[in-house]
């Protein structure tokens, strides 16, 4: 059986790793990518590490989430970390959409399922989640900027996002003038970096806008609908938070203490969604002199079912088969306690080998 576990840090991180291994106490910092159900599989390896290994902490550390990766992030922050993200994969894993067999479900249907999956989970529990001792959440999304993304207007869309597309080729930052990134988050810490790469607005997280907030960071544009009026928001179309911030790849060197430590689905951390096409924007920054990568090793992702992660594709491809669907992901869930396992043995270790980034 091949290794499930790669572990990649940047040069500080790195020659901390060697000399000191890596405890609780040295994460300031765990980001959440959007890539919905890649996502799925940290789920164990998540659980590990919300509901065990940092469990006894007692210093404050922030969870930076997009898209399925802020749904992981609040689940995290709940009472029982643990059953709160098995629960998370078994929702995401079961959700099914009311559509013609075979067809792929209107916008309108996977956002009333998606808010109903959010509500099963934090109804009631919204005020105790941002209650959390230690933990603090910060939601990215993504709001549309200009006349042709500020309403979200179907008939506009394709449109401005072309025109973002194309603005992105030339420049990151140039996507700026489109969307601007929104960050819905924990009043009571500011971030420990700040956030001037690219146009960027806070707005304080409270019970009344964290589901919706939730909400908006999985809003995936045509797929989903854009969400609107979200209290303490400025007005607009909010959208997935991976279109600006796909990884998260943000300035975390920018930290005057600790290490950012980052369970994710592969080695590369791209910038935006719109990035993914463009290889020359996947390589490591000096933004990430200080994080620790832990993701699954490409031999081992090709043992999984169909050779690869759980994607969104997945959904066309088991159209017919649904339950095809829900046995692979749920096998591929399964197989990732390997993760979980193997980063306990590598925790425990007084000095750590790891790649560079």
């Amino acid at each position: 059986m091949p290794r499930a576990l790669q572990v990649f840090a940047g040069p500080r991180a790195l020659l901390h790793l060697r000399e000191r291994g890596l405890k609780p106490a040295d994460v300031r910092v765990i980001p959440a990518a959007a890539g919905g159900p890649k996502g799925l599989i940290l789920n164990p390896l998540d659980r590990y590490l919300f509901g065990h290994w940092l469990a006894g902490s007692t210093h404050t550390v922030h969870l930076l989430g997009a898209s399925i990766g802020a749904w992981r992030m609040a689940c995290a922050m709940l009472p029982d970390a643990d059953a709160a993200l098995a629960a998370l994969a078994v929702a995401y894993i079961h959700q099914q959409f009311d559509a013609p067999t075979g067809q792929w479900p209107s916008a309108v249907e996977v956002s009333r399922v998606f808010a109903q999956l959010l509500q099963a989970q934090f109804c009631g529990q919204e005020a105790r989640l941002l209650a959390h001792p230690r933990l603090r959440l910060h939601v990215f999304t993504s709001r549309g900027r200009g006349p042709l993304l500020r309403s979200g207007a179907r008939w506009v869309m394709p449109l401005g996002y072309a025109a973002a597309f194309a603005s992105n080729l030339v420049l990151r930052r140039a996507l700026g003038g489109w969307l601007q990134r929104v960050v819905f988050s924990d009043p009571r810490d500011a971030l420990p970096f700040g956030l001037g790469d690219f146009a960027t607005r806070r707005v304080v997280l409270t019970a009344d806008n964290l589901c919706t907030a939730i909400l908006a960071s999985g809003s995936i544009p045509f797929v989903l609908q854009p969400v609107h009026h979200i209290a303490g928001a400025p007005r607009g179309a909010y959208w997935d938070g991976g279109i600006t911030d796909y990884h998260l790849h943000l300035p975390f060197a920018g930290m005057t203490d600790g290490l950012v430590l980052y369970p994710h689905f592969q080695r590369a951390l791209v910038p935006g969604w719109l990035d993914k096409g463009l290889k020359h924007r996947h390589g490591a920054t000096g933004f990430l002199d200080n994080v620790v990568v832990l993701a699954p090793h490409p031999d081992w992702v090709r043992g999984l079912p169909g050779g690869k992660l759980p994607d969104r594709q997945d959904f066309k491809t088991w159209r017919h088969d649904p339950a095809g669907r829900i046995a692979a992901w749920t096998q591929a869930v399964a197989a990732a306690q390997q993760l979980a396992d193997e980063a306990d043995g590598w925790l425990a270790k007084p000095a750590i080998h790891a790649l560079p980034l």
